[in-house]
């Protein structure tokens, strides 16, 4: 397929539970990475268990990988997918304008969001045997907001926002080639230029926003990204580096 990544596998699926259901399915199986894109998902879920909602004509993939860094090193990955989200859809729209990276896994385009990122370790053998990254993109149509929990950005669509029609497909042919040029970087070079990129177009860096964990809140000014992917808040009671959160702004 012309400008699909070399040792890249692709299938596409007309209906599946969860294309991260179907990744620990196969990834017993699997030699290489393997792009799962689902036309129609019938139980997906986000973060937390959360049900991911994808009307038709939006995009539900997950890439399976098998990495051979420690857990910590792996999980970075979500950077690399939030770069090659950011990439995709600045091609499939036309512009980069206005397409931002929110902490720790969302794509936002005019403030909304309009793209997240699942990352699920799939068996443990000295750390993670395979991982599935799975994403959400609204291609066509956002999802009611009634469906989301309290205080989410609103969600947005690439058509809402830019009149741009995109096909699942089509858009996984933009998303394939760019996450294997990031992930190459990130395999050769390490986290440093990925860190940097993704600053570059991060959301609300160097102001006051909102982090919690589940048993604390921190309020404070987003400094910076560390080396280890943490959100580091400038706080009242002195600088807070976090590992995992919900983002408020």
């Amino acid at each position: 397929m012309r400008g699909w990544p070399q040792g890249y596998g692709r299938r596409v699926l007309a209906e599946v539970d969860s294309t991260n259901a179907e990744a620990a399915r196969i990834a017993p199986s699997l030699t290489g990475p393997e792009w799962i894109l689902g036309l129609r998902q019938t139980a997906g879920r986000g973060r937390r268990g959360r049900p991911w909602h994808d009307p038709a004509g939006n995009f539900a993939a997950t890439l399976v990988l098998q990495p051979s860094e420690p857990a910590a090193k792996v999980a970075l990955r979500s950077f690399v997918a939030a770069l090659a989200l950011h990439d995709a859809l600045a091609t499939a729209s036309g512009r980069a304008e206005g397409l931002t990276l929110k902490w720790p896994n969302d794509v936002l385009l005019n403030g909304g969001k309009l793209a997240g990122i699942l990352l699920e370790g799939l068996g443990q053998r000295q750390g993670v045997a395979h991982l599935a990254i799975g994403i959400g993109v609204n291609l066509a149509a956002a999802p009611e907001t009634g469906t989301l929990p309290e205080g989410s950005v609103r969600p947005v669509s690439l058509m809402g926002e830019r009149g741009v029609a995109v096909t699942p497909e089509e858009f996984l042919d933009l998303l394939a080639p760019a996450f294997a040029a990031w992930e190459t970087r990130f395999v050769t070079e390490g986290f440093g230029p990925v860190r940097e990129a993704w600053l570059l177009n991060a959301a609300r860096l160097g102001t006051e926003i909102v982090a919690r964990t589940g048993r604390e809140e921190f309020r404070g000014r987003f400094e910076t990204v560390d080396e280890a992917g943490n959100l580091v808040l400038e706080t009242d009671n002195g600088r807070h580096a976090i590992p995992a959160a919900e983002v408020f702004f």
